[in-house]
């Protein structure tokens, strides 16, 4: 089942698979996914459909969830691994639509753009350069300094424009970038602040009243993120006040589900404010890309255990398949299970030719790759184990 518009290459390689593909232009509720799942082995959404741990325990019938967009915080991810369930997405293949959106406000936000046009529209000829400027030489804060922030970084750079970051990580300056010792001295010198953080809860808030109080007058404000990170309503005094000179944000607190649902914000009606529907990975390249590969990241997980790349299990992925015969086994993250496994193998008589294990939280998983097909004796055993989350196993 894919929600809220995949692009339909994802839909395509399912098919090739043999999958039968259910597909939908919208998001469903907690109430409709729990009616609509059992039978479904694998569910993509995007950012407006949430999994609960009540849809998760609908599904019985589910292998993977696969989030067709960067973030995963719409998916209790936490629920998902104590059921086995291996969730996706795709943290790279959106990052040069954002970065482009966001240079594009930032150049729109500096010459006044958005109310140059809106006046013509009007019909008023305001040839003014009142409140314009170049945005070479300008400073750009980038709040958040990973896949989108270094790349923000390049092409700001590119256009003549001073670049200064903050991360909580330990991340490599780019180019001419300078990395600041706390937000607050990020927000004091930056003519434009610009988000790109995650959506860990302790991200909610994180800009309010009090942190735009410490930005530069004048300066501007974009958001292209999460919508939980900014206060809208302590921004949109901020802008009218005339401390800040504009703002664009793609990403709201409440967003709408559908297309065409009304859409409310402190914002709208504002001077130089940039409003777009959550639209930073919105290109048909990226769509296109975010569709080919987490749908590839999925079918390498129910076809043949790869968990490369996952957000919530280990992450084991060997080079290619070999032997004859391969077994995955989630379980407990206990001592000795992965000498129990091949004592078990050694006792059947069955020779190992690839194995790789690896750990995260409560749960190991091993992949081992064996050159005979396993007997259903031999893998009942590991299935009545007391570690064994799951079982699975693929001729090769």
């Amino acid at each position: 089942m894919l929600l809220e518009n995949i692009h339909p290459v994802a839909a395509a390689a399912f098919r090739r698979a043999g999958f039968e593909v259910d597909v939908r232009s919208a998001s469903l509720s907690e109430d409709e996914l729990v009616a609509e799942l059992p039978g479904v082995s694998v569910l993509g959404i995007r950012s407006n459909t949430t999994v609960t741990p009540a849809v998760l325990e609908a599904g019985k019938d589910l292998l993977a969830v696969g989030c067709f967009c960067i973030g995963t915080n719409q998916v209790d991810l936490e629920s998902a691994a104590a059921r086995g369930l291996a969730v996706f997405n795709a943290p790279y293949s959106n990052t040069r639509s954002v970065v482009e959106l966001v240079l594009g406000e930032i150049v729109a936000l500096a010459r006044r753009l958005t109310e140059k046009t809106q006046r013509m529209h009007e019909g008023v000829w305001d040839k003014s350069a009142r409140g314009s400027h170049e945005v070479r030489g300008r400073t750009l804060g980038i709040v958040g300094y990973g896949n989108i922030g270094t790349q923000l970084s390049n092409v700001a750079e590119a256009i003549g424009m001073r670049v200064i970051f903050f991360d909580t990580s330990d991340r490599l300056a780019h180019g001419n970038a300078r990395r600041v010792g706390s937000l607050e001295e990020l927000l004091a010198e930056a003519d434009v602040v610009t988000i790109h953080v995650d959506g860990r809860p302790g991200n909610a808030g994180l800009f309010g009243a009090e942190r735009f109080a410490m930005m530069k007058p004048g300066a501007v404000f974009i958001n292209a993120s999460r919508g939980m990170v900014v206060d809208d309503a302590a921004l949109h005094d901020h802008i009218r006040s005339g401390h800040l000179s504009g703002a664009a944000i793609d990403v709201f607190p409440l967003e709408p589900k559908a297309q065409g649902d009304p859409f409310d914000s402190p914002l709208r009606g504002l001077d130089n404010v940039i409003l777009t529907p959550h639209v930073g990975g919105s290109t048909q390249e990226a769509q296109e890309e975010i569709g080919h590969f987490v749908a590839n990241k999925l079918l390498g997980f129910v076809e043949a255990g790869s968990t490369a790349l996952s957000v919530n299990l280990p992450q084991v992925s060997p080079p290619h398949p070999q032997g004859a015969f391969r077994l995955g086994y989630l379980h407990e993250n206990l001592p000795g299970v992965l000498a129990e496994i091949n004592r078990l193998l050694a006792d059947a008589g069955v020779n190992v030719v690839g194995q790789s294990l690896s750990t995260r939280g409560g749960h190991g998983y091993v992949l081992t790759d064996t050159g005979t097909v396993l007997s259903d004796a031999t893998l009942s055993v590991l299935r009545q184990s007391p570690q064994t989350v799951w079982l699975r196993s693929w001729r090769l």
